[in-house]
């Protein structure tokens, strides 16, 4: 289990910037990492434009955004493009950080159970520990939450 106050796992995948987004890549920023199911579903989307209003503030902050799913560069060159998403979502096809991170699980949905990602987002801090971790996220309202927890910290 991934904990609160720990290290953040290092990982190298490939991004919509066209390039490999490694997690030193950030260091001396605020990262906000969130793990979602699949590109273009209802709640997903959501959650992706809410991070993205926000944008500004958080990069006043000096905090970048980051979506990864095992969704293809493919996919997510699609749904960045359909929504103007001005972050990097980084392609795991492979499932290596999903792993790392602890948040491809066994879900259950109408009663079948499956692996899946659970919905998860990390805030990282500008030396690379983990500030907090939300678990099974419920969308509405989460970015907002996610932004107002780091101008706490910030305030700190």
């Amino acid at each position: 289990m991934i904990k609160e106050n720990t290290k953040a796992p290092d990982f190298k995948l490939p991004s919509t910037s066209n390039k490999d987004y490694s997690l030193k890549d950030s260091k001396g920023n605020y990262v906000i990492i969130y793990f979602y199911p699949k590109d273009d579903t209802p709640g997903c989307t959501t959650e992706t434009n809410d991070f993205n209003k926000l944008l500004p503030k958080f990069k006043k902050l000096n905090c970048e955004i980051l979506g990864i799913s095992k969704d293809n560069l493919n996919s997510h060159e699609k749904f960045k493009n359909k929504y103007k998403i001005k972050f990097d979502l980084l392609a795991d096809e492979e499932k290596k950080v999903l792993k790392k991170y602890k948040v491809w699980a066994k879900k259950k949905f109408m009663g079948r159970e499956f692996l899946g990602i659970v919905r998860t987002t990390f805030l990282i801090d500008k030396k690379g520990k983990i500030l907090k971790i939300w678990n099974n996220v419920k969308v509405n309202g989460h970015a907002q939450e996610v932004l107002k927890t780091l101008e706490n910290i910030i305030k700190k």
